[in-house]
């Protein structure tokens, strides 16, 4: 069996070697995973660092957000305010221009007369007349009935005129006291007019409470931006290295199921070297078949004979 050991030794050491190159391309493979598994990590902890900064930063930008739109809301309301006395001083001053013709006794027949004009005169005929019904004791029913009629005639124009003008802008006159009426107006248009100038100024300070918020809010968008996009560079870079990982074990398992492949024919080897070691090396008494051919070729060349007392035939020629 000399030639099976020569054998055996032979393809040992070719075998060796060459698991010796595995084994050493396996532990170099391994050692790059695992660089390469911390260097994924390393990744994939940058990048939840830069979502959570992102997370908190987007956070601080929705609350400004909010807060800039709560103030501007605010400032929209007090710039309606302020509309609203600029348009009832415009109103007014429109009165108060058409008192000063009246008063002065001017016709301006080629310009109509607005809305709020109108109704103020319809209105203020109506007082006049209603005061004369209550107290001048000389009109007779005759007039009495004219009255009422012009009343009526006036009470529809006005019914048709206010849909056209809002409450805020109506102005109340008394044309029986022009120059009083003139005086009031005059009072009121500049008490509007400072109070429209009142609102815009406080418009205008909030405004200089809102504008840097801009900047704040500006930056933070900014900021959130390069954080999300360092983000997406950092899972990038960790997926591109799970990649090329996902090829590296797949060489690894190659490797590892050769070297077992070589261990399983390997031990194959010695299982069967072992098994004719053993066989070869057995006595006849140890092995039934061997002794079973040794008696019957005994009995063929008459060198044994079976039962007591005989003796075989070389015995008797001696």
């Amino acid at each position: 069996m000399a030639w099976f050991g020569d054998l055996m030794s032979a393809d040992g050491e070719s075998s060796g070697e060459e698991s010796d190159d595995l084994r050493t391309r396996l532990h170099a493979m391994e050692a790059k995973l695992k660089r390469m598994g911390a260097q994924r990590a390393g990744h994939n902890d940058t990048a939840r660092a830069h979502a959570d900064q992102r997370n908190t930063i987007q956070e601080q930008y929705k609350e400004l957000r909010d807060r800039i739109k709560e103030k501007l809301a605010e400032q929209k309301e007090i710039r309606a305010e302020a509309k609203m006395h600029q348009t009832r001083r415009d109103a007014i001053q429109e009165q108060l221009r058409a008192l000063f013709s009246r008063s002065k006794g001017a016709r301006d027949k080629g310009k109509a007369k607005s809305v709020v004009v109108q109704l103020s005169e319809k209105r203020a005929e109506m007082d006049n007349l209603e005061r004369r019904l209550e107290t001048d004791s000389s009109v007779t029913i005759a007039k009495e009935k004219q009255i009422f009629k012009q009343l009526k005639s006036l009470r529809e124009e006005v019914i048709a005129l206010e849909p056209m003008v809002s409450e805020e802008v109506r102005v109340k006159i008394d044309l029986d006291d022009l120059d009083g009426s003139i005086e009031k107006l005059r009072a009121e248009a500049d008490m509007e007019h400072e109070a429209m100038v009142g609102f815009h100024a406080k418009a205008d300070e909030l405004w200089t409470d809102i504008e840097p918020l801009f900047s704040d809010r500006d930056f933070l968008k900014a900021e959130g931006d390069r954080l999300h996009s360092q983000f997406v560079a950092s899972r990038e870079a960790a997926d591109e290295v799970h990649q090329a990982m996902q090829g590296l074990i797949e060489m690894v398992t190659e490797i590892r199921d050769e070297l077992k492949q070589e261990r399983a024919e390997r031990q194959a080897w010695i299982d069967d070297h072992n098994r004719e070691i053993e066989e070869s090396s057995r006595k006849p008494t140890e092995d039934e078949e061997l002794a079973d051919s040794l008696i019957s070729q005994l009995l063929a060349e008459g060198s044994l004979s079976l039962g007591a007392g005989t003796c075989s035939t070389k015995e008797e020629a001696s």
